[in-house]
This record gives structure tokens, C-alpha cells and sequence, in this order.
């Protein structure tokens, strides 16, 4: 199948949190024979701060920020079997979510998919004179990073024809587990910038239970904690690499996944963190979140906590052995059951009956 995808940007991570994402569905679309033309605007520095070169398993299309430039880039595309619009581009996406619907022809689809889906249809509800609210029936269907029973309920009341949820997942080329490193020794590892939706939590789950257990070593990374109150027995890095991703989660006892407060209202989303640890072997601990049993099993694959007294409960009685065999099991389900391959398979599951996925292939 030859694909258009309309997004942020496939090449550059800076301003694009959805860049781990469509790289992962991406590059399995490709080694699963189909090929995937990327067009992305030249936007807010993001070509100044690429942070890989174009990519052999997709064609990239930078266009610049300009209307007649994303018609000339919407031109281009249509002769594509599938024609993707997803949300956040960031520029021009009103006139793109309007202009690829002209691109339907009998032999080919027009999908959107939202990688934000709870803010699109909070947006909506807010206003029902939004634009994108009468281009959504007329979309073959809606693909969306997640969300559940919730978002698709929410998608089908607004005139979609179908929902579907494709979860972001494990790419064992990237993350898998590496000898541990003794930067990273200790008992709970966290990972994440500082931000102000999240940082109540990670008080209440992380920084309250390093107080509580003075004796455990706790290490904390990510940008913005230089001033944040914190016990001494918890390590800070302020910048944790890419490439040490995986020793950060493969060295410590354990580590905690912290959700974000906005995934119980319009339905959940596992976080990209939970794929990496859990493929890196990683024993999670994890707060309680709607919809985690179908991703990983509780006490056995993935310990839950619902509160900072649980998380210090879990820390106290948590062994080494313990801990070893929660994250081989982790790791063993995501392998299975998680990969971005699995992603792919479902999206051309999805397609099945609708169009005929060898057309336009080679």
C-alpha cells in the first residue's frame, strides 16, 4: 500500500512529543511491505533541530509553512492509496483537514488520526461551531493514539464511521534490556521533566516516599527539579540521554511510571515510558489508571499503587528476585503482545474489507 502521512514531523523530536510514536508505526508499516510518504511543514525550528537524518523506511517531504506550499504537498499526495491527516500539526491544520477530504477517490481512503484525542473532542464540546466537527463523518475512519471505550464513544456521538484506538508500543530495535550501569543503581527510578499537570503526583508517588525510606536510594531525572525540595538519598540527572534510556531502566530495583491527571476523563492512553521500561526489563511500579489490565498484568507483569503509602509498601517488601521476575514477565508480554509490528498488523486489520491493502504496492 502506498501511504500519505500528514503530520508534525517524522525527523525532528523538538516541539513534537507524537515523534516516537509515528516513527514506531512507521517504520513497521514499511517492514510490512507498505510505503509511507511523511509530509511535514518546515515549523517552529523543528528541521533546525532534527535529531535523525531522513530514515530509509520512509520518504520525507519537508514543505514549507505557507497554504500554496501544503496544497502543492496535498497535490503531491494524491495518488496514495491511504491519505493520512493527523492531528497537531502545528500549521495549517484547519485548511489540511478540510483539503485532504477533496483527495477521496473510489479507490483510495482518507483517515484522521488523532494523536490527542482527548483534547480534540474536549475542544469540540467546548465549541460545536468547530470547524474540524463536520469534517469528521466524512473522514472512512478515525484512527486515534488511544483512549478506549471513552474516546471512541466520544468520536462515534460526533459522526464518525469508525474509531479505532492504535496504542503507541514497544520498538525492541531501540529499547531492550543492557547490563546495568552503576550511575543508575537503587531501589525506584523516575523519569520525567517537570511540569505542572504532573508534578503534584510525582510528589505524592515519588519525592513523599524517597522521605519515607532514607535508607533506599532513589534516582530522579529530567529537566526542571534543580530547585525542587528533594531528601538527600535521591540522585538527580538532570539530562538523561537517549542512549542511557536504557540502562536507566534496566539498572535500578524498580522502576515508576507517574500518569498524567488528564487520562481519566476522555479515556486512557498507556504512557510510552511503561513500552520502554517494560522492554528494557524494567520492574514497573505504576499509580492506578482505567484500562491498565489490558496492557499488563497487575501484580504479576506491572505493581500498582494508589497512593505515595503504597508505592512506600511495594519499595519495603520488594526483593531482588522479585523484582527480576516482575520485569522478565513485563518484558516477555510486551514482546508478545506490544510491539509497534502488533500496531501495524491491527491498522491493516482495521483497513481489511475496506480497501485492498496490495493495491498500489510493489
Amino acid at each position: 500500500m502506498n501511504i500519505a502521512f500528514f503530520g508534525s514531523s517524522l525527523v525532528s523530536a523538538y516541539r513534537n512529543g507524537a515523534a516516537a510514536y509515528y516513527r514506531g508505526i512507521v517504520s513497521a508499516l514499511h517492514e510490512r511491505g507498505h510505503r509511507v510518504t511523511f509530509y511535514e511543514p518546515d515549523a517552529y525550528e523543528r528541521q533546525a533541530y532534527r535529531d535523525m537524518e531522513d530514515p530509509p523506511w520512509a520518504k520525507v517531504i519537508v514543505y514549507p509553512a505557507y497554504r500554496d506550499d501544503a496544497r502543492r504537498a496535498l497535490d503531491h499526495a494524491k495518488g496514495a492509496d491511504l491519505i493520512v491527516k493527523a492531528s497537531g500539526v502545528g500549521i495549517l491544520d484547519e485548511l489540511l483537514e478540510a483539503e485532504v477530504l477533496e483527495l477521496k477517490r473510489w479507490s483510495n481512503l482518507v483517515v484522521y488520526w488523532d494523536v490527542d484525542a482527548p483534547a480534540t473532542l474536549d475542544r469540540i464540546r467546548n465549541d460545536p461551531a468547530d470547524p474540524f466537527a463536520s469534517h469528521i463523518p466524512r473522514y472512512d475512519m478515525v484512527f486515534t493514539y488511544g483512549g478506549g471505550r471513552a474516546v471512541v464513544e466520544g468520536y462515534t456521538l460526533l459522526g464518525a464511521r469508525a474509531c479505532i484506538p492504535i496504542y503507541n508500543a514497544l520498538d525492541p530495535e531501540i529499547h531492550h534490556p543492557v547490563p546495568p550501569d552503576p550511575r543508575f543503581s537503587g531501589d525506584l527510578a523516575f523519569l520525567g521533566n517537570r511540569l505542572p499537570d504532573s508534578e503534584r503526583l510525582v510528589e505524592e508517588f515519588f519525592l513523599q516516599p524517597a522521605e519515607r525510606l532514607p535508607q533506599k536510594r532513589f534516582l530522579l531525572g529530567g529537566a526542571g527539579w534543580e530547585d525542587k525540595p528533594r531528601s538527600p538519598n535521591i540522585a538527580y540527572f538532570k539530562r538523561v540521554c537517549t542512549p542511557d534510556h536504557n540502562a536507566f531502566n534496566s539498572s535500578p530495583r524498580a522502576v515508576i511510571n507517574i500518569s498524567g491527571v488528564s487520562m481519566a476523563s476522555d479515556g486512557y492512553s498507556p504512557a510510552t515510558r511503561i513500552f520502554e521500561a517494560a522492554g528494557a526489563g524494567a520492574c514497573l511500579v505504576t499509580d492506578a489508571w482505567e484500562g491498565l489490565e489490558m496492557f499488563l498484568e497487575p501484580h504479576k507483569e506491572i505493581l500498582v499503587a494508589h497512593n505515595g503509602i503504597e508505592v512506600v509498601e511495594i519499595l519495603a517488601g520488594l526483593s531482588a528476585h522479585r523484582a527480576r521476575a516482575i520485569g522478565e514477565a513485563a518484558y516477555r508480554r510486551v514482546l508478545r503482545d506490544h510491539t509497534y509490528d502488533r500496531r501495524a498488523a491491527r491498522l491493516e486489520a482495521a483497513l481489511e474489507g475496506v480497501c485492498v491493502l496490495g493495491a498500489g504496492a510493489q
